[in-house]
Order: structure tokens, then sequence, then C-alpha cells
């Protein structure tokens, strides 16, 4: 294995407070003091977590959300991918630029927030773009609600075409938390194959992982215009050393192609259609295909002995995923999962519900957790005989983060770069007692 280099990921520790949603004001006085057993120890859930990761001790899983993109700065300091939020954002600024489509992107806007959607993201419109396309009749000039099909069609490739414009950016640097998640799999042989869920578009874990040398697998077989192979995921019977990689919501280099087959590439051909999110409608079956293929690979994940799946940067907000999870934990209580939050417990209501429901289900936020369906903040009792609860935990936190008292802890993992740092602080730790026991 490589040497390490101290604080890998530590170009991109530290994010702009503006790029972080914000939570309100911390606290300046001390909280008083909280009855015993009123509290959850952020200590005891760091060494529980680390022995999850340890080698061969659990399946294990991550599940990859929009706020990792976060963690990554581009050369202005600013996120170099923005999560879903500010994707919307620039997706509307660039629609209301174009004479032909400006009003029907405003009305699909509307209509979506008229469906009680108060701030729809990217991913409700082309949802709601798409069910109108499944409900008009094959003509181009077909109409539905004052839409026609040849609106639809050229509303859903312009969000799509900008989506992939903006997403579309490279990793800056070679020790971004994507890398070091890449170097954690590639270090750590294990009997079972690491396995990656994700709902962002970009490339960057298929960049992270390519430069690290880790093999991986994410459903397509080929080179120059690679296919999508159900049965190799199917059967699953790759050496353990590969990696799995599964887009739930596509990617920027999928493509339906004229003949309705898929393919992933980076190549453009003209006349073919991105595939990037699913409005989980049965708008078209062959274009539902590969994202219902990779959800099930979480399904299967789930149902197997002694797993762990480990969500970063994910707010618990997609229902259809939700469930899936809520189904695995609920059918297998040998599998669990935990879901590390950047922000509070208030900031991610579905997810408290999920734990307070499953046991098997541990919500990790800045300022508390649910833990064994118990919701408490943590404790304010500072340890630090561990080195790598440092890493976790904290009490000096900015208030754009959390609103827990000063004196409290605050859980650090939600941020990728704090847990790409764990994940390093891991290998470097493995390295030293791998040097000590060759000692001579």
């Amino acid at each position: 294995m490589k040497e390490e280099k101290p604080d890998a990921a530590a170009p991109n520790t530290t994010l702009p407070a503006a790029t972080h949603p914000m939570t309100g004001a911390e606290s300046s006085t001390p909280s008083p003091p909280a009855p015993p057993g009123s509290v959850h120890c952020p200590y005891r859930r760091t060494t529980d977590l680390l022995q999850r990761l340890a080698p061969n001790k659990m399946r294990v899983g991550f599940f990859i959300g929009a706020g990792c993109s976060l963690s990554v700065n581009g050369n202005d300091g600013r996120p170099l991918i923005p999560e879903i939020a500010g994707l919307t954002k620039l997706v509307k600024g660039h629609l209301d630029k174009d004479a032909k489509l400006k009003v029907y992107a405003q009305t699909t806007w509307d209509r979506v927030a008229a469906r009680g959607i108060l701030t729809p993201t990217v991913e409700d419109v082309l949802g709601h773009i798409r069910t109108l396309k499944s409900l008009c009749g094959r003509g181009m000039k077909d109409e539905i609600d004052g839409f026609s099909v040849d609106i639809l069609v050229n509303l859903d490739r312009a969000i799509c075409e900008k989506i992939r414009e903006i997403v579309s950016k490279p990793l800056p640097t070679s020790d971004t938390p994507y890398h070091v998640l890449a170097s954690w799999i590639q270090a750590i042989p294990r009997d079972r194959p690491v396995e990656i869920y994700t709902t962002n578009y970009d490339l960057s874990l298929e960049q992270a992982m390519e430069e690290q040398l880790v093999p991986y697998f994410d459903g397509f077989v080929g080179s120059d215009s690679a296919f999508l192979d159900l049965d190799s995921m199917a059967e699953d019977d790759l050496p353990p050393r590969w990696a799995r990689l599964w887009k739930i919501h596509g990617s920027i280099n999928w493509w339906m192609t004229a003949k309705q087959k898929i393919r992933r590439s980076r190549d453009e051909v003209g006349g073919e259609q991105l595939l990037i999110y699913p409005s989980h409608l049965k708008y078209d079956q062959s274009r539902q295909m590969p994202y219902y293929a990779m959800l099930d690979r979480l399904r299967v994940f789930l149902r197997s002995n002694q797993c762990v799946l480990i969500t970063c940067g994910y707010s618990f907000g997609d229902e259809h995923i939700n469930a899936v999870i809520a189904q695995g934990l609920s059918g297998n209580p040998n599998a669990a999962c935990l879901g590390m939050i950047f922000n509070d417990r208030d900031n991610v209501p579905k997810g408290v519900e999920l734990a307070k429901r499953h046991a098997n289900l541990t919500l990790l936020a800045a300022d508390g957790g649910v833990v064994g369906t118990i919701d408490r903040p943590w404790g304010s009792a500072v340890k630090d005989e561990n080195p790598a609860y440092s890493i976790a935990v904290a009490t000096d936190v900015p208030g754009t983060r959390t609103t827990a008292p000063a004196d409290r802890c605050k859980w650090l993992l939600g941020d990728f770069a704090a847990l790409g740092r764990l994940l390093a602080h891991q290998l470097s730790s493995r390295d030293i007692e791998q040097g000590v026991g060759n000692a001579p």
C-alpha cells in the first residue's frame, strides 16, 4: 500500500459557511446539566462505527448522497459541484434565458409547487414533465395540460443537458474524500465486496477509483460503448476486490439509444437521451429499467447476513429509497444502517421518523442521534483517549451548522471530508499495527 499522506483530505475539510444550510445561531451560554441517561455518547458511536468497518467484520456498503459533493471545493473556493438546491437554481436560471422554453419552464415549476412541493427541485420538475409525457399521445403535436409532446421533450432534454454541463467537472486534486474512500476500499482485504450506492449523476466516484487503481463494476460491460448487463448484475460473481458502484439516479454518461438500448459512454450521439433521474412512475418501462436494477442491488445488499450501510450526504428525502431501506431493515435483523447527517436532527424529519421505527437504523446528526429508536442529544463530556475521537466529535462547530449548545459535543462525520479523515485514520492505524508486528 502507498505510504500514507498526513491529513489526506485536508484541502477540502473546511467548507465556507455560505455553502452550508443555515440552521440558526449557536447558543452562547452553557446548557443546564442533563439528567443521567438522557443523552447519547458520540464516542461510543465512533467506536461502534470503527468496529463495523474492521476487515471482514461485516459486509460494508456506502450510500453517497448529494451533500457529499459539497466537501470538494474548486479553485474559487466554492463547492465544485452544487447540491440539489444549487443545481436547481442554475438549471432554472438557464431555462429563464431560453425564449422558447422560459414560459413553459415557469409553468412547470408553478404546477409542481401547486402540488404542495413549495420548493421544487430539478428532480421534482423532471418527474412532472415525464408524467405528462406518459399521458400524451404518440404524436409530437399531441397536447396535455397546455404542453405538447414536442415542448415536453425539449424541456426534458434542456434540463438534462444543463445538468450534464454543471456536474461534468473533474476532481481537482488526488486527496479528496472520494480518493480516500477509494484508497480505503483498495487497502483493506475483504471476503465480500464493498458496495457504493449513490444518487449523484457526476463521475467523481469513477474518477477517484480509477486514479487509485480500484477495480469496480457498475452494471455495464464493454469499453467503447459499454452496455448494461443485467445478468452480470444478478449473478454478482466477480472477485470481492472489485467494488460495486450502483448509480440509483442515473449518470451523465448513460444514454438511451434510438433502438431503446442503454449504453454508457462519455460521447454523445445525436438523437440519444441522457438517463438522469427516474420519476419512479411508469412513464416508460425501458427507461425505468436501469434505475430499478440499481435499486434492486440495494435490496439484495440489505438482505445479506451481517451487513452495514453507511449513508453520508443523504437527507432521507427520497421516499422510494427510504422504503427500500426500511423494508430491508425490517426483514433482516442482521442488517444495520448508520445515517451520517451534516446538520441537526430537525433537518431530517423523515430520517428521524424512520430511525424511531427501526432499531437497526442509527441516525447520527450534529446535535444528537437516534440510537435504538431513542432520540437524544449528545452529552457534554469530552474524551480524547482515542485519536479517532477528535475526527468524529468536537464542541467548537459553527452555528451555521448546528443550534446545539456550545458546551455539547457535536457529531462531525456528516461531513464527507470528516468521514474521509476517519477512513484515512483507520488505514494509518492499520499500517502502524502492521509495522509494529513486522518490526525486528
